[in-house]
């Protein structure tokens, strides 16, 4: 059986099921006890595990990402929440130099299960400072798994499966996307990390979207068949590990690819994709792949519509393709 949720429920949902599950499950992050988080991801959660469970920290992200990363070593598995992505800034040493390495450095002997939470993407008019989408970064650093889903469904599937994870998994949810309604199981079910899902099946162009990117890319998939054009959109779900398999597999029933994603465009994932298909099975492209991203500038505050990738621009990259 089936039941509608909203995206920031399934993450609560997820979160009291892993901690139910698990007594070293535990969650610790500013204002995730009493206030329920920023985002009401961890809303009764105080209430129905205790302090000990539930951990309120003071205003320090290095803090946060130190005390799970302690955690783990010891046999805990926390789960971090960091108000916004943007603030992950503040715990770079915690996180790139001792959490993604630590497994690696101490030959296996130790597991490594810290998940960190992270709302990131714009859409809110929340500022250049707290509307970033800065995933790149992060699959740049080997020991880190980086995850973005699109749904609510793979959203608490995804959550549940970071949790039991022995490794780091930097968990990136999209903002605009907390609101979101979408269907999903009644009963226990996992989304494996690192398998990409074709979310519309189609056999002139791949779209290989990320986070809330998808949905924007199935609109666009939408006003094209109206022309005629048949838009395969695969929802990355992962970014690290890739799912190369996925990726080529798509682009060899379509011959041709777009990469679309809400980060910058320059230095990104997509080129990152484009690289990996150009490079490994070239023969497959028909057209010279495109990317669709955001503008090299900081995230505005007042116009973000215009900054912004959105359906519009995944269309006219696509009929590029189609037409070269």
């Amino acid at each position: 059986m089936m039941r509608e949720t909203r995206y920031i429920k399934a993450i609560n949902e997820a979160l009291s099921e892993e901690m139910a599950r698990d007594e070293n499950v535990f969650v610790v992050g500013e204002d995730v006890g009493g206030a329920g988080g920023a985002f009401s991801a961890t809303r009764d959660l105080l209430a129905r595990f205790g302090p000990r469970r539930v951990r309120d920290t003071p205003i320090s992200e290095a803090a946060i990402v130190g005390i799970a990363t302690g955690a783990a070593l010891r046999g805990l598995r926390p789960v971090a929440e960091i108000m916004f992505a943007d603030f992950l800034t503040l715990a770079m040493d915690q996180i790139v130099n001792q959490l993604a390495k630590a497994r690696y450095m101490f030959g296996g002997m130790y597991t490594m299960p810290v998940v960190i939470r992270a709302p990131c993407g714009a859409g809110l008019h929340a500022g250049p400072q707290h509307s970033q989408s800065l995933e790149a970064w992060f699959a740049h650093v080997p020991g880190l798994k980086v995850v973005m889903p699109a749904t609510p469904h793979d959203v608490k599937g995804l959550l549940k499966s970071a949790i039991r994870d022995d490794n780091p998994v930097l968990f990136l949810e999209n903002k605009a996307l907390y609101a979101m309604k979408g269907e999903i199981p009644d009963g226990e079910y996992l989304v494996p990390i690192g398998k990409a899902e074709v979310k519309r099946p189609g056999k002139d162009v791949t779209v290989v979207a990320t986070s809330r990117m998808v949905h924007e890319s199935l609109e666009a998939a939408r006003i094209l068949a109206a022309s005629g054009i048949d838009v395969e959109v695969l929802d990355l779900r992962t970014i690290t590990p890739l799912d190369r398999e996925a990726i080529l597999q798509s682009v060899a029933r379509t011959g041709r690819l777009v990469v679309a994603h809400e980060a910058v465009k320059a230095f990104g994932v997509g080129a990152e994709i484009v690289a990996m298909v150009c490079e490994e099975r070239p023969a497959l492209l028909r057209a010279p792949p495109a990317r669709v991203g955001a503008p090299f500038v900081p995230v505005p505050f007042a116009q973000e519509k215009l900054y912004l990738p959105a359906a519009a621009d995944v269309v006219r990259a696509v009929q590029g393709v189609v037409s070269a």
